[in-house]
């Protein structure tokens, strides 16, 4: 993650207080939220769902896919990492981010079987990248935005928009689940266009002068203090597995529920399920949990992630594969705020090296999960295939390291924290 999201970061720790944001905030949380739903629910992730039904038109085989979900993952880190140059202007490079996203999803419905992997490589790849861009620079204008009209805690609203977008994904690819994975593709690329002119037009109506930045509250400032090496490397790891553990799930479910149900209206609903329960989360953690430890939340969040991998290991129904959706798709971004809040508050002098890090190991993570199982292969072994070797690996890393997550916690914080 690049320096421009830790600099816009809201530093006031309140939270979530109303019920809605006001009126004269509405288009800087509209503009984040459309922008994240655009970015994750279909640059990133609208490839989960679409996965069953390419290998059903016969477009590309399953390891493929998981070569695809690959170079989407990889994309995502140089995207992080390249963030930075937009710093200047956030708000250009995220409509020129959205841009990208719109484009490369269009690109992808001129992908047909028997040609070259190639082209769907580069688009994933490039998917990927836009995806990173518009996350970062979508923080790095809104946030600062709010934080100038003295409404940090109105931030929290930003981040259902990453699950909201899965689940209009989802929906989409359901409800159309008998089309050709092609017109879906124009479809969703229709709406990642209409989305991007909505962010255009609500950041024009939201945009002004940043006058100060969000002060850090006393209290925060003597609550945190540097951590050692050993316990740092500790909390990079445990970031990593998470990545490596989400990333099974979040590739691979609606291909799971396939091999239960053929009909895309029934293994096509796992999917909207997960994006319901990722914005659910976000909202019930900041309103519920605001003054709970972040590393006790990331280590629940964790160890309920651990359960929805391993459920269709032992359970094969579609009840069981709905319900592991539920299980990550309702942790993942909770995993995600707090991991990132708790790297900050780990390392206050100077979080930037730690945050590095743990994006890093993120993006080690979920790029080791689908080529796991690509190197497993088609094979079975004790009964087992390769994604469900995987969910097992997975699920037993998230095990330990969400106990260590769990006994290694500091007292939370006296000031509320932020989602």
């Amino acid at each position: 993650m690049s320096r421009l999201v830790l600099n816009s970061l809201p530093m006031s720790t309140t939270h979530l207080a109303s019920a809605e944001p006001p009126p004269t905030i509405r288009p800087i949380v509209g503009c984040g939220l459309v922008a994240l739903a655009v970015a994750m629910g279909i640059g990133r992730f609208a490839f989960t769902p679409l996965l069953p039904l390419m290998v059903r038109d016969g477009t590309l085989s399953a390891s493929a896919g998981a070569e695809w979900a690959a170079a989407n993952y990889v994309g995502y880190l140089l995207g992080a990492l390249t963030a930075a140059r937009f710093a200047r202007d956030p708000r250009r490079g995220l409509l020129l981010s959205l841009l990208g996203v719109a484009l490369t999803t269009l690109a992808m419905a001129a992908v047909e079987a028997g040609t070259s992997p190639l082209p769907g490589l580069a688009l994933r790849g490039a998917a990927g990248v836009f995806s990173a861009w518009a996350l970062v620079c979508s923080s790095g204008w809104c946030l600062p935005e709010l934080a100038r009209r003295e409404a940090v805690q109105a931030g929290s609203w930003i981040y259902t928009g990453v699950g909201l977008g899965i689940a209009l994904a989802g929906v989409v690819t359901w409800v159309g689940g008998r089309q050709p994975a092609q017109w879906l593709w124009l479809e969703l690329g229709v709406a990642a266009a209409s989305g991007a002119l909505l962010v255009q037009a609500l950041s024009s109506e939201g945009s002004g002068t940043l006058t100060r930045p969000a002060p850090i509250t006393e209290r925060e400032a003597a609550a945190a203090a540097p951590i050692r090496w050993s316990r740092q490397r500790a909390l990079v790891f445990c970031y990593g597995t998470f990545g490596f553990g989400y990333i099974v799930p979040a590739t691979f479910l609606p291909s799971m529920a396939r091999t239960l149900a053929p009909d895309p209206l029934v293994f096509g609903l796992t999917w909207p399920l997960f994006g319901l329960a990722a914005a659910l989360s976000v909202a019930a953690v900041a309103r519920f949990a605001p003054r709970g430890s972040r590393q006790r939340i990331w280590a629940l969040a964790q160890g309920v992630m651990a359960l929805g991998t391993a459920l269709p290991l032992f359970v094969q129904t579609l009840a069981a594969i709905a319900a592991s959706a539920v299980f990550v798709g309702g942790t993942f971004m909770v995993a995600t705020m707090a991991g990132l809040q708790l790297a900050r508050e780990a390392r206050p002098d100077n979080p930037t090296p730690l945050l590095a890090r743990m994006t890093a190991a993120f993006a080690a993570g979920q790029i080791a999960g689908p080529l796991l199982v690509r190197a497993i292969g088609p094979g079975r072994a004790a009964g087992w295939d390769a994604l469900s070797w995987t969910g097992a690996t997975a699920t037993l890393l998230l095990v330990l390291t969400a106990l260590w997550l769990w006994r290694d916690a500091r007292p939370a914080p006296e000031s509320p924290c932020p989602a």
